[in-house]
């Protein structure tokens, strides 16, 4: 046996999907070898016979025809292995000390194309990426027809490879950003990326940061309106969604499909979205900062309405509103895991339940349901679900210091927030920055 067929051989060995098919190609015994879980072997002999049938009456060699078929390499234990994990079909002579890689039929393994789960289309393209960054690809060049978008592909790992993918407008994207980013994956060849923390630490971020510094989209459409603005699109292997570099805070406000309406209605909509982020932040801070530090900012007759929904309420203002902050976590993070068919409605009943008896036990005011449901309503508003975690961390900390120093600690928490968000830069280039695009559309 070929010392290269027995080392294949053993380094798959308890592996049983794979197939080592015995055949004759133009009278020559070769080796088909690929996974039965990744090739579609029916389909890929059948496509290889007429290539055979056409090499005979050609009265081609075996060399020629495997030259036209695949990609023909010297026999290299590692190479050979690598391209067998990624699904491609290895023709190996004994005879001859090199092999052939084909690209065979595959299983289908991807979802089809199917409206986006995680984000809502109310005007616009309901297609949104899946699994497999060819077809995300595809659905990019689909959406627009330009011949200056370029695609570049990288393989990190060392033991478990992954594929991705880089997309950008040559001439619109900062070529320093490209570079950049190009450089930082191969300078980390060798790092595993199993997850979005492996893929910002390849990329030299840091992974303590509250602050994602990629954007997030499951949306075509949404893609290509980034791209047009010089930015660049990573595509990971098995994840249906594209990372958008850099991200800024302007990001949390607007979407492309708001396009779609008249200016004054898009307008109104992004302005609903930033006082959906001042509730979501302000209100509970200023509910305890006026209820326990400083009442005296209130008019009287509604300090007085406060302190009577208060009433017979043991805990001190911060206790209350942490208390009925977690157990809000708690609810959300449920509604998240429980299974759709019955997620909403027990999440629903249980808030529902939980909120009235609370208030009937006198562990809490009624104004502070009323409250806590318009936080999470208006923190709902925002665009991308990590802005949305990030929004609700900082909620805390701004409640922390307006029960330590009233008013004047939510002003305090909001300049430590700003200065927070100032100091974020992705590649050199600041969170805040408002005029990135070289060539800007108007009117938002």
């Amino acid at each position: 046996m070929d010392p290269f067929i027995k080392e294949l051989k053993e380094k798959f060995v308890h592996s049983d999907d794979l197939f080592l098919h015995e055949e004759e190609i133009l009278d020559v015994p070769v080796l088909l070898v690929g996974f039965k879980s990744l090739i579609d072997f029916t389909k890929t002999k059948v496509t290889l016979q007429k290539y055979i049938d056409t090499a005979i009456s050609s009265q081609k060699t075996i060399g020629e025809l495997l030259n036209e078929i695949g990609e023909v390499k010297e026999k290299d234990l590692e190479e050979a292995v690598s391209s067998i994990m990624t699904g491609k079909l290895l023709i190996i002579s004994n005879s001859h000390r090199k092999y052939a890689v084909i690209e065979p039929f595959h299983n289908m393994l991807n979802r089809a194309i199917e409206p986006p789960t995680n984000e809502n289309i109310l005007q616009g393209s309901l297609s949104s990426f899946n699994e497999d960054i060819k077809t995300n690809i595809g659905l990019i060049r689909k959406q627009i027809n330009a011949s200056n978008i370029r695609a570049e592909f990288f393989s990190v790992g060392s033991e478990q490879k992954t594929k991705l993918s880089m997309l950008y407008f040559e001439g619109q994207a900062d070529k320093k950003l490209v570079e950049k980013i190009r450089s930082s994956f191969e300078k980390n060849q060798d790092r595993e990326i199993n997850n979005l923390q492996n893929l910002a630490k390849s990329l030299g971020f840091s992974g303590w940061s509250v602050i994602s510094k990629v954007n997030t989209t499951e949306l075509p459409s949404e893609t290509v309106a980034f791209l047009r603005k010089g930015r660049v699109a990573l595509f990971v292997d098995r994840y249906p969604f594209a990372l958008i570099l850099p991200c800024f805070l302007w990001d949390m406000f607007t979407l492309e499909n708001d396009r779609n309406y008249p200016i004054p209605l898009m307008a109104s909509i992004r302005l609903v979205r930033i006082f959906g982020i001042l509730i979501s932040l302000l209100i509970p801070a200023l509910y305890v900062a006026l209820v326990a530090v400083n009442p005296e900012v209130l008019r009287i007759e509604l300090a007085l309405s406060i302190a009577q929904s208060r009433e017979a309420i043991p805990y001190p203002a911060l206790v209350e509103i942490l208390l009925m902050l977690i157990i809000l976590e708690l609810i959300i993070e449920a509604s998240v895991r429980l299974p759709s068919s019955i997620g909403p409605t027990i999440t629903m009943v249980g808030g529902i339940i939980l909120g009235q008896a609370v208030v009937e036990a006198k562990l809490v005011s009624t104004l502070l349901i009323i409250i806590l449901a318009a936080t999470t309503i208006a923190n709902s508003t925002l665009v991308g679900i990590q802005n949305s975690l990030a929004v609700r961390l900082f909620k805390y900390v701004l409640v922390i210091l307006a029960s330590i120093y009233g008013v004047l600690g939510i002003l305090g928490g909001i300049v430590l927030i700003s200065a927070y968000l100032a100091s974020i830069e992705t590649f050199g280039i600041s969170y805040l920055n408002l005029n990135y695009a070289k060539e800007g559309t108007k009117n938002g």
